[in-house]
């Protein structure tokens, strides 16, 4: 019984000593020297570098000032709150040194130790250079300080605790570097630098496990982003959101007005769209269209018989869409250009996933408002105009009719969408 003890304390702490070198590993010692002034370069470099990270959107409160920190980001697990990254010395960073902010955005570890949830998205940060990462802290360094205490997570146990996370680490992450791939153009390598790290599309095009993990960092083969019930499209299936047919001006026009032949943005990406890549160089926004255009797809399914549909649930839907919806949409779901996009043969419509049709029928859709398309056309919400069992009727028609073969949305589907719906 003595020795069988033993043997599990050995163990476990086996196990313990493993999962601590692999939450340790590859990192160095911390210079805590303060750093140099930073330069007018660096900082104006930083500050674009933060805007394609889309930094301020998670570490700024909504009225609160700029990367001071307090938004609440719910998981599955609880909330977490971002923190203050403004150069006060006290709340912020402005006793960290570039090595610290180095090490938080390549290892996902704090400056007194802490592991990171990776609800900062390190997993991708991890490939962004030293070069890129000392621009981004000088640029922190030079914004006023805002003395704001950092709110404490609210996680349910054991996600809570540092001992979980270290498990989660040693599981799921792993620090790298982006390493440009031979054969491949300069604008391909680029593209990939900033979709894989800085700009962390994978956190949203990916589906992630019971854990909240994803699979891969290089995979952007959909998922549904967890709290928010919107499904961030595969860019990598020509029936979800793949670019691979479009031209590379066209892909680069929609991450910079948000709106391009064949597409809008909508919900988070619309988001995305207004703080972050509108502002990217004409060059970086090439460069992300051509390695997204390159992006291996798989195949497109077979096409599929129309699912048939009860004769009184396709009337009702009808009915409802000529009430509600062809005034903008056409009689045939043809759209009008440059206005209100085509329904029929719209794979955003047609896509197995109903979830963001539901949410766009419910709460509206609404493209950025940018520099290239100041004044979007919109949709409003109708929440509170139709019932679950209307908005299961009218999306069933519009995804059955005028050419669309796509599985009807139930009742239940809308309800439960609903429900989730935030203000």
């Amino acid at each position: 019984m003595k020795r069988a003890l033993l043997t599990v304390l050995a163990t476990l702490a086996a196990g313990a000593a493993w999962i601590a070198w692999l939450n340790l590993r590859g990192e160095g010692r911390i210079d805590d020297a303060p750093p140099p002034a930073p330069t007018a370069q660096s900082v104006a470099r930083g500050a674009y570098l933060a805007r394609a990270g889309n930094c301020m959107a998670c570490h700024t409160e909504r009225g609160g000032p700029l990367y001071a920190g307090g938004r609440g980001l719910e998981t599955p697990f609880g909330t977490v709150y971002a923190g203050n990254l403004t150069p006060d010395a006290r709340t912020g960073i402005g006793s960290w040194s570039a090595d610290h902010f180095w090490r938080a955005l390549h290892h996902g570890r704090s400056k007194d130790g802490r592991l990171l949830y990776p609800v900062f998205p390190y997993p991708n940060y991890t490939q962004v250079t030293r070069a890129d990462s000392d621009a981004l802290f000088d640029y922190l360094r030079s914004l006023a300080p805002v003395e704001r205490a950092n709110r404490e997570h609210q996680l349910r146990w054991p996600y809570s605790t540092q001992a979980a996370l270290g498990v989660w680490r040693a599981l799921y992450f792993k620090p790298g570097v982006h390493e440009h791939e031979a054969g491949k153009s300069a604008d391909w390598n680029r593209g990939a630098y900033l979709v894989r790290g800085l700009g962390h599309c994978s956190a949203c095009h990916t589906a992630r496990n019971a854990l909240g993990a994803n699979s891969d960092t290089m995979d952007l083969s959909g998922g549904l982003i967890p709290m928010q019930n919107w499904y961030a499209p595969s860019l990598a299936s020509p029936s979800e959101a793949g670019v691979a047919s479009w031209e590379t001006a066209h892909i680069a026009q929609l991450l910079r007005t948000g709106v391009a032949p064949g597409g809008a943005v909508l919900g988070p990406m619309a988001e995305v769209v207004l703080n972050s890549t509108q502002h990217m160089s004409a060059s970086d926004l090439t460069a992300m269209a051509v390695f997204l255009k390159a992006l291996p797809q798989t195949p497109a399914p077979p096409p599929q018989a129309t699912p048939a549909v009860a004769p009184v649930l396709a009337q009702r839907g009808a009915r409802l869409y000529g009430e509600h919806c062809a005034q903008c949409h056409g009689e045939q779901g043809q759209g009008v250009a440059h206005a209100y996009p085509p329904l029929a043969g719209n794979r955003a419509v047609t896509m197995d996933s109903t979830a963001n049709l539901v949410q766009v029928l419910l709460a509206g859709g609404f493209a950025p408002a940018t520099e290239g398309n100041p004044r979007p056309f919109g949709m409003p919400p109708y929440a509170t105009v139709l019932s679950d069992a209307e908005v299961a009727a009218v999306l069933t028609h519009i995804r059955s009719a005028w050419g669309n073969r796509a599985a009807p949305v139930s009742e239940f589907d809308v309800t439960q969408q609903r429900g989730s719906i935030r203000p």
